[in-house]
């Protein structure tokens, strides 16, 4: 751990030095470099300080930032560094001596001042870098939510994908330089969206209208969701997969089998922490999976291409696996010696020959074994009757 911090993170506000704490003036007096971006370096005074623009991409100015270790050091970043910011992604590779932040208003506490919105109760996204697909779980009317944008082409993009959804009602408030002289609040709907003059930086408060389809909260989410060419867990044993998975935030997943990473994608879903690896050896399927898991908002599946055993060999180690395809005694086996004790394991099996192995584990290593048979109400020619699906067994374990 550093005696001193030789770095200070400062989120500065869109008006400059006039928003700045006494304490952060003085740190950019006693600094011998500022470092950030050239938008930020403008809005500064004159200051003895080297100035340094942080390049783009910015993963390129970390090498530059770590060279420059033992001098005295000011990185400029928006509002709170630690909120969808740079500060994060700096301070994992420094020692907790080495750096002190000094934090502005973030741009969602600056909207909700704005708009007289309680930030409990509004979900805040930075999509500056990600998809506006991650939105995609949150669409219900009447749901709120801010989020920060790269720039005004993707509002535009926002409004039209809110619209393709079914959604183009929601009211869209387009927030400029907020706390800036340059700052602008404009109220739109993303169906009338027809603004081409809006300056970054930018935020955009959404207040959910519309009639789209919404995406429901419990396991089990109807098949149509996803997109697939039959393999796919259906519904209602998907539902009863995922309560014997038992997802936990920040826990891993193995999806073995993954088809149209239908599994994975319901366990991402329940926490923004939980991360998910499908493996599946048809690249048509992962390609699929992949698109699915985009399209519902989770695009952090990772789908790793190969059968299994063997394309599981170097992956981190899961919390859980699900065996939904390519069950067999060298996979199974192969589990068992790999996997820590704790380990949540369930899989299922539909024909007699992988029916009769899971009952074999069962009788050696515990767990529950559960048989599932289900039938849907369908058309008997003018009458109506039960259509059986196959039965499936389940196998659940903790190692």
């Amino acid at each position: 751990m550093a005696d001193t911090p030789w770095l200070t993170i400062l989120g500065l506000g869109e008006d400059g030095p006039e928003g700045l704490t006494d304490a952060s003036r003085a740190a950019l007096q006693e600094a011998e470099v500022v470092i950030g971006p050239p938008r930020h370096l403008a809005l500064l005074p004159d200051l003895a300080a080297e100035r340094v623009a942080w390049p783009v991409p910015f993963a390129e100015g970390l090498p530059l930032l770590m060279a420059m270790r033992g001098r005295r050091v000011v990185m400029l970043a928006s509002g709170d560094p630690f909120w969808f910011g740079a500060g994060t992604v700096v301070t994992k590779a420094l020692e907790p001596g080495e750096w002190v932040a000094l934090s502005g208003p973030s741009c969602f506490s600056l909207a909700a001042a704005r708009l007289g919105w309680g930030l409990e109760g509004v979900a805040c996204l930075g999509l500056h870098a990600a998809p506006v697909t991650r939105l995609r779980p949150l669409l219900a009317p009447g749901a709120r939510a801010v989020v920060t944008l790269r720039d005004g082409a993707a509002v535009g993009e926002l409004a039209g994908w809110l619209a393709g959804e079914g959604f183009g009602a929601t009211e869209l408030v387009v927030l400029e330089a907020l706390g800036g002289p340059r700052e602008r609040v404009r109220r739109v709907t993303a169906g009338g969206y027809a603004l081409a003059d809006v300056q970054h930086p930018v935020a955009v408060a959404i207040c959910v209208a519309g009639t789209g389809a919404v995406l429901g909260a419990a396991s089990g989410r109807g098949d149509e969701w996803f997109a697939h060419d039959g393999q796919i867990t259906k519904r209602p044993v998907r539902a009863l997969a995922l309560s014997a998975l038992a997802p936990r935030p920040g826990e891993l997943l193995w999806d073995i089998g993954a088809g149209s990473g239908s599994i994975g994608i319901e366990w991402l879903l329940c926490h923004p922490t939980t991360r998910a690896i499908g493996f599946e050896a048809d690249p048509g399927r992962a390609a699929r999976a992949r698109e699915n898991a985009l399209r519902l908002g989770v695009e952090r599946l990772v789908v790793a291409e190969g059968r299994a055993p063997s394309v599981l060999e170097g992956q981190p180690l899961p919390d859980a696996v699900f065996i939904g395809g390519g069950l067999s005694e060298a996979l199974l086996a192969q589990l068992f010696g790999l996997l820590p004790k704790g380990t949540r394991l369930v899989a299922h099996a539909v024909t007699l020959e992988s029916e009769a192995l899971l009952a074999l584990w069962h009788g050696a290593k515990g767990g529950s074994l559960l048989r599932v048979e289900l039938a849907e109400a369908g058309a008997l020619g003018s009458r109506r009757g039960w259509k059986a699906a196959y039965p499936i067994v389940q196998w659940s374990v903790v190692l």
